[in-house]
């Protein structure tokens, strides 16, 4: 029996938008994935300078984003643990609760050249292949510290996608239109529930 591939891409979702969506379709087929877990943040450590929206509407929006996405599983692990949130802690669980699975960490350029600064970053790269996003064909670049760490990572190719949740907000806040960025569903949620004005 094949073994299973399963992706876990995380992240804030604040907002989720269609470049989250892209990223998430280039790894299924990239990497040829039986499943692709979605993993909102609870309390991320490191963005403790900014108050995030509350974790019900994170979760409705990606519920929103992910409608037709019949591969996608939302996973709210994270939401559901109090505290800060540490990447290390859903793996181990995961693979506590699938030992025979493969698992692929999904994450961008910018997370990958400062992976040494996660919790236990050592023995998360132990227990995943890193799949990162190359964007304009380039090669995913390790910093110092996860380069003198045998690892395994597989670029996945990315067509360039400018949206980012910080512009998203800001153009919220200036009164803009988001439904290019975020789809009709979400940015539909973004004004009825008065997000990021």
């Amino acid at each position: 029996m094949a073994q299973r591939r399963v992706g876990i891409l995380g992240g804030s979702f604040d907002p989720p938008h269609l470049a989250h969506l892209a990223l998430g379709r280039c790894a299924m087929q990239a990497l040829a994935l039986d499943e692709l877990r979605w993993l909102p943040a609870g309390e991320p450590w490191q963005k403790s300078g900014r108050t995030m929206s509350p974790a019900a509407d994170r979760l409705a929006m990606l519920r929103l984003l992910l409608a037709d996405q019949a591969d996608a599983v939302i996973d709210t692990r994270e939401i559901d643990r109090p505290g800060p949130t540490y990447t290390i802690d859903s793996l181990r669980e995961l693979q506590a609760e699938q030992p025979n699975a493969a698992l692929f960490l999904v994450i961008g350029q910018d997370q990958y050249a400062h992976l040494n600064s996660w919790r236990d970053w050592p023995e998360l790269l132990d227990r995943v292949t890193l799949a990162v996003a190359a964007r304009d064909g380039s090669s995913p670049t390790p910093p110092p510290a996860l380069a003198a760490h045998p690892h395994r990572v597989t670029p996945i190719a990315m067509p360039r996608l400018d949206i980012a949740a910080t512009d998203i907000r800001a153009r919220c806040a200036a009164g803009l239109g988001l439904a290019p960025l975020v789809g009709d569903a979400v940015a539909g949620y973004i004004d009825q529930h008065r997000l990021y004005t």
